[in-house]
């Protein structure tokens, strides 16, 4: 998803030029959404209709569902917050605001004194004509990109967000230059960047577990998109427990960051089957692995040394999210049997 503000002073031809951008890009072929910032209380219902009357009546989110669909939300919502929920409503190539000229994404400006350091082009609105749209779009394009904090490219040898959205408004790189990231964060409403190996390993993670429903009882034939909200406070403080994982026997070296991550997702894990009180130390051993097919595979899991019984569904459950959490780490070597110990 790419992203561009179009803004300016009042009456310098802000919707005409977002008009006529989002037509060109549509034109293109392209799946455009667009936003519309303002000062002034905007109604989407007219006064006495029946979603009016819901709102009248306490509603704080009202949702109108015909021929269209509309939300009536009754605050204003963070931008970053609302493009986050664009990304996961539909597939969405563009989205194009009219307005937010505080924020940090391209900019196109109808007027110089809202010119600064996101601005990619300052344009006449009103005497633009098709080969200038065109021209425009064109650098649009090239320069707009998606949530900065989503902004992550390794090959670049940086992974600093605000510093790759500068080098994409100024030409120096592109989008495709960027790290391909599968998984998408937002915590308390606000976007949390994730880099490639985070977000493969969320990803590995979530499909381990998935892969051990019966995804056909729900009439889910073919996965396409995964969404996942744990509500309310989920009390789970990070923890920086020793890590060690052994594939075949031998030790895998790992830093102290993914360390963490594998820790915190089996304490994560063990935890949900509530096996003890106060659990220190994990042991799981995943043995006759058979050309990544797990269904044959035996599982043994220690808590504080204690060998603990499980039913086979979650046997499934801990083979899947391990084998898919090792997995992400880009093992070379075909997995036979794996170890992983976690605690003091």
């Amino acid at each position: 998803m790419k992203i561009v503000s179009i803004v300016g002073k009042k009456n310098t031809g802000k919707t005409s030029l977002t008009v006529k951008v989002i037509e060109e890009l549509t034109k293109r072929g392209y799946n455009v959404a667009s936003i519309k910032h303002s000062h002034h209380t905007m109604e989407m219902d007219r006064e006495n209709t029946d979603t009016w009357k819901h709102k009248n009546a306490g509603s704080n989110v009202v949702v109108g569902i015909g021929s269209t669909t509309f939300f009536n939300v009754r605050k204003e919502m963070d931008l970053n917050r609302l493009l986050f929920l664009i990304k996961h409503m539909d597939n969405v190539d563009f989205v194009v605001i009219e307005g937010f000229k505080r924020y940090n994404y391209p900019k196109i400006a109808t007027s110089p004194d809202v010119v600064d350091e996101y601005t990619i082009k300052q344009v006449d609105s009103f005497t633009i004509d098709y080969k200038g749209l065109t021209e425009l779009v064109d650098l649009i394009e090239e320069r707009s990109h998606d949530i900065v904090d989503t902004l992550f490219a390794n090959n670049c040898g940086y992974n600093d967000g605000e510093a790759i959205a500068c080098d994409i408004r100024n030409g120096n790189i592109t989008v495709d230059n960027l790290d391909g990231v599968h998984s998408y964060l937002s915590i308390d409403g606000k976007v949390v960047g994730l880099n490639r190996f985070v977000s493969d390993y969320l990803k590995q993670s979530v499909l381990g577990v998935i892969n051990t429903l019966n995804l056909k009882d729900y009439n889910v034939e073919d996965i396409q998109d995964i969404e996942l909200i744990i509500p309310g406070k989920s009390h789970l403080t990070p923890t920086d427990a020793n890590c060690s994982i052994q594939i075949n026997g031998k030790d895998l070296e790992i830093n102290a960051f993914t360390k963490n991550i594998v820790s915190n997702s089996i304490n994560g894990m063990i935890r949900s089957l509530k096996t003890e009180s106060d659990v220190k130390t994990i042991e799981i051993v995943i043995s006759n692995i058979e050309h990544d097919q797990l269904e044959n595979a035996s599982i043994e899991l220690k808590t504080n040394n204690h060998s603990v019984e499980i039913n086979e569904f979650t046997q499934g459950i801990l083979k899947e999210t391990t084998y898919a959490i090792v997995n992400s780490l880009k093992i070379d070597d075909e997995i036979k049997e794996l170890k992983i110990n976690v605690g003091e």
